[in-house]
């Protein structure tokens, strides 16, 4: 089931990167998963965390969304992606936490998505939980895009959901490191790629083969 008219309107009017394909294809293989913990990786103001967040309240799922929300690279001043209109007044840095409150807020999916504030360093040292459907989105230096994959991918349980974002086989499309995981992924033998939109990749965790 797609999401609402309100929540695509709500997910359209939130500043984020995602291609209204893309955020179609991600819900729908979010909605073959069933009950369980998903995880998304790169939250920004939340468009792609109302795809999922309505995603997972159909099925029963619980959404953790993890970002320390001062932006990556990109985001920042002098380069492409800035957006002056979130930098706090006070700090004088990015912050992308107000906005996503607020998105979830008027998605009415503060009981279903759980926002973790804090680098996948953070994170990773302390991550334990199984995961039914991961969306790797964060940062996508090659350093960081391995480190989130290496953290979090050796959670997803058998017959789980991975879903990488920005995979770009041409490095003058975009960047590599993504590509570089996915490659990664299916090399190893521990997924199995099955479908492409656009940059978005998602693959299905084989039974029988351990994480590598």
């Amino acid at each position: 089931m797609p999401p609402s008219d309100e929540l695509l309107a709500i997910a359209t009017a939130t500043k984020g990167f995602m291609p209204d394909d893309e955020a179609a294809a991600l819900s729908e293989a979010a909605q073959t998963c069933g009950p369980g913990l998903w995880l998304e990786i790169g939250t920004y103001c939340g468009k792609s965390t109302v795809h999922l967040g309505a995603a997972a309240q159909a099925v029963g799922a619980d959404l953790v969304t993890v970002d320390h929300h001062h932006g990556s690279e990109e985001n920042q001043p002098g380069w492409q992606w800035h957006d002056a209109s979130l930098v706090d007044p006070e700090t004088g840095l990015i912050d992308t936490l107000p906005s996503l409150r607020r998105t979830l807020w008027l998605a009415h999916l503060e009981e279903t998505v759980t926002p973790v504030v804090g680098s996948t360093a953070q994170v990773g040292r302390w991550w334990a939980s199984p995961i039914n459907f991961l969306f790797l989105d964060g940062n996508h230096t090659e350093e960081i895009a391995q480190h989130d994959y290496e953290t979090f991918a050796r959670h997803v349980v058998p017959g789980g959901t991975l879903a990488v974002h920005d995979v770009f086989p041409d490095p003058a499309d975009g960047g590599a490191p993504p590509w570089h995981v996915v490659q990664r992924a299916v090399n190893s033998g521990a997924f199995e790629q099955i479908s492409v939109t656009g940059s978005l990749r998602i693959l299905w965790r084989t039974s029988g083969v351990a994480f590598g």
